[in-house]
């Protein structure tokens, strides 16, 4: 895990709903939702952002999933992420 990542980084409230932009094309993703960890280890391994949509907050579909490994850096309001294919939950 990135040491920027885990200094920033206190709270899940902290977390959600902060911007995720794609360092790799600059495009605004979306604002973080969820997060997704492994329940031995307790370790977050993805966050997860809404699906497109006026219900897409209400709906698994087509969520985005990003995994941890590729969150660059967390700051006070945005999540640098570099990701070369999204993964979409179907």
């Amino acid at each position: 895990m990135h040491s920027a990542v885990i200094s920033v980084m206190t709270t899940f409230s902290e977390l959600r709903n902060k911007q995720v932009i794609n360092l790799r094309d600059g495009c605004l993703l979306g604002c973080v939702s969820d997060v997704e960890f492994n329940a031995c280890s307790g370790e977050i391994t993805a966050i997860v952002l809404p699906g497109s949509g006026i219900w897409a907050s209400f709906s698994p579909k087509n969520r985005i999933v990003i995994p941890w490994c590729d969150i660059e850096r967390i700051g006070k309001d945005t999540v640098l992420v570099k990701l070369k294919d999204l993964k979409r939950l179907e």
